[in-house]
């Protein structure tokens, strides 16, 4: 079995990326900005990428096939108050569009949760758009539940 922060299987590896490996996941980090109509130029995109790592405010994993990368997701470590435990958001997850239905997002939301059961975070939280059917299911075949007696709230500054 690979170490926590390697998955992998015959064709495919998911690994916690660097700083300096930073450059490998920004085509993706576009992917899932154009999806959530949200573009953004690469030199911006890059930036926000190396200044959350760089910061220690994000953990990214890069899923990669025959050397090539093929997904990603991005957590943030934060905290919970009524718990006194670590918790991690899990915020970003994108794979092309050629890699979907082959297990790549299955496998970086794996490593995600066994890296934080690692950090001794007590939960992941995520959210996905109303209509991103494909990826509830997904998430609720993980073992992601909606419902809980938490109602969750959004007002914009900007």
């Amino acid at each position: 079995m690979p170490p926590i922060g390697t998955t992998s299987t015959t064709d495919m590896s998911v690994d916690r990326i660097t700083l300096d490996d930073v450059d490998q996941a920004v085509d993706l980090f576009l992917g899932y900005l154009e999806f959530y109509q949200r573009p953004s130029e690469r030199g911006a995109a890059l930036d926000f990428l190396r200044a959350r790592l760089g910061q220690g405010e994000s953990v990214i994993f890069l899923a990669t096939h025959a050397g090539r990368p093929v997904g990603f997701t991005q957590v943030y470590p934060t905290f919970s108050s009524v718990s006194m435990a670590p918790v991690w958001i899990l915020n970003d997850l994108f794979v092309t569009p050629q890699a979907r239905k082959r297990g790549v997002g299955r496998a970086l939301i794996k490593t995600v949760m066994a890296e934080a059961a690692a950090a001794g975070a007590v939960r992941v939280t995520l959210d996905t758009a109303e209509d991103n059917t494909t990826a509830q299911a997904l998430y609720e075949s993980e073992g992601f539940v909606t419902g809980h007696p938490v109602r969750y709230y959004v007002k914009r500054t900007q």
